[in-house]
């Protein structure tokens, strides 16, 4: 997985190598603008997928990253379709959550089209929550002990079902860059000039209709709250402010 531990600000979790950038790649742009540390934690390699195969994904996956201008990209191998919510995997999870201390996480949505999403929402929820426990004992890629932690907070990102958003983030200034880092995955979106794009095989995601699609699904987001585009997020437990002029 990661080659030494790097503490980021905040660690956007995806069950599928594009699913961070489908979702809340924009909430993250805006927060390196603002000198915020990322990094990004693949689940799988998106091995199950119509097009492409995992290692083109993996390559996909890290020009995606380097294009962001996120800290790291880490994959933990899972079996993309048939990860299971066992001790295993959740350690997995709480090494790399211990590796990179971030005081946010962000992750799947709560409920989706794709089974994955919900299922690693889940995962992902109850490994910040174990993370903090000090009797669990991870070692990282070194082989030491490493100190519990608990990230402050987990939001997930809204994927294909309209959910309700909780808290929409103003991705406007930074929508052209945000379809730039998904058209990185040329293997699984509309690409047609790239050498990866199978036009034989379609998949739901990858049409022209697809890309218009998530277009709306930004305004559509960003509308109740006067913003050109939006990204959404649910959280599991109502988050608190101090300041009622953080609400706009």
């Amino acid at each position: 997985m990661q080659k030494t531990d790097m503490k980021v600000d905040i660690l956007a979790v995806g069950v599928h190598p594009d699913d961070v950038e489908l979702s809340c790649s924009g909430t993250l742009l805006r927060h390196i603008a603002m000198g915020k540390t990322v990094g990004l934690l693949d689940l799988t390699r998106g091995e199950l997928g119509t097009r492409g195969n995992a290692a083109i994904r993996t390559q996909e996956a890290k020009h995606a990253a380097e294009l962001m201008g996120a800290a790291f990209r880490w994959n933990l191998d899972m079996a993309d379709g048939f990860f299971l919510h066992e001790e295993a995997n959740i350690k997995k999870i709480i090494s790399a959550i211990r590796a990179a201390k971030p005081e946010i996480v962000l992750a799947n949505a709560i409920e989706d089209r794709h089974p994955d999403h919900g299922r690693a929402a889940r995962l992902v929820r109850d490994a910040c929550f174990f993370s903090g426990l000090v009797k669990i004992e991870t070692r990282n890629a070194a082989g030491d002990l490493q100190e519990h932690w608990r990230p402050k907070a987990v939001y997930h990102y809204i994927q294909d079902y309209d959910l309700k958003p909780d808290f929409v983030v103003d991705i406007g200034p930074y929508i052209e860059k945000k379809f730039e880092l998904i058209k990185a995955f040329s293997s699984q979106f509309y690409v047609p000039e790239a050498s990866e794009y199978e036009e034989e095989l379609s998949s739901p995601i990858s049409g022209q209709d697809f890309m218009e699609f998530l277009r709306g699904k930004g305004r559509a987001l960003g509308r109740p709250a006067g913003y050109e585009f939006a990204e959404g997020f649910n959280t599991a437990r109502s988050p608190g402010v101090e300041d009622l002029f953080d609400l706009v």
